[in-house]
């Protein structure tokens, strides 16, 4: 009596899971370049997810009002707010997963000596601290000119150079103080290029599932 042989059940070929935006987190620190924050937020949302984060200093240039309606900014009232108990989730430690490229845009000389020292004492430093840096990371400094001459700033970008961070210099003009010279922020649209530039580089590269919108 012949046995017949157990069909092979059909194998269905593994769909790739559909592509999504870029995910980019915005963060804003204590600088009057902070007045442009929701002109980089727009830019950005036009082609990535976006999501902010602000220090309490740089809240007092940012118009709220100006931001994409379907941007959250997180401040630091926000870090602890949904934490109850252990298990719950951690604000700073959610955002960090949650991004592809962090961008702080401006960086302020105090929030810049704080990461360059490893401090973390608010929402956007705690971000930093707990950053995985196989992700880019982006900064746009603006300070004034002498603080951006200060030997505690050249330090301050060689230790995160040597971090991975990434520097988009600033540039020369007329400062909000009245001085001239070298320490304003780079325009949002020349960030904007860059960041985008380096994602999609990186993309086409190593291949990654993410979708570059036209």
């Amino acid at each position: 009596m012949s046995s017949s042989e157990p069909a092979s059940p059909e194998i269905e070929p593994q769909a790739n899971p559909a592509p999504r935006r870029p995910r980019i987190l915005l963060a804003a620190s204590g600088s009057v370049a902070a007045i442009k924050f929701g002109n980089l937020c727009h830019s950005f949302s036009e082609w990535a997810e976006v999501k902010a984060v602000a220090t309490r200093a740089s809240l007092h240039f940012i118009d709220r009002a100006s931001l994409p309606k379907d941007v959250i900014l997180y401040t630091d009232e926000d870090e602890w707010s949904t934490w109850n108990k252990m298990g719950d989730s951690v604000l700073h430690i959610e955002l960090r997963r949650w991004a592809d490229i962090l961008v702080i845009a401006p960086l302020s000389a105090n929030t810049l000596g704080k990461i360059a020292g490893g401090l973390c004492d608010n929402l956007l430093t705690c971000i930093v601290r707990a950053w995985d840096y196989s992700k880019p990371f982006f900064v746009a400094p603006a300070m004034n000119t002498l603080m951006w001459k200060n030997p505690f700033t050249e330090r301050h970008i060689m230790l995160i150079d040597e971090l991975g961070v990434s520097l988009i210099p600033p540039v020369t003009k007329r400062l909000a103080c009245g001085d001239y010279g070298n320490g304003a922020m780079a325009e949002p649209s020349l960030i904007y290029s860059t960041v985008r530039l380096f994602f999609e580089s990186r993309v086409q590269q190593g291949g990654n599932n993410v979708q570059q919108p036209v």
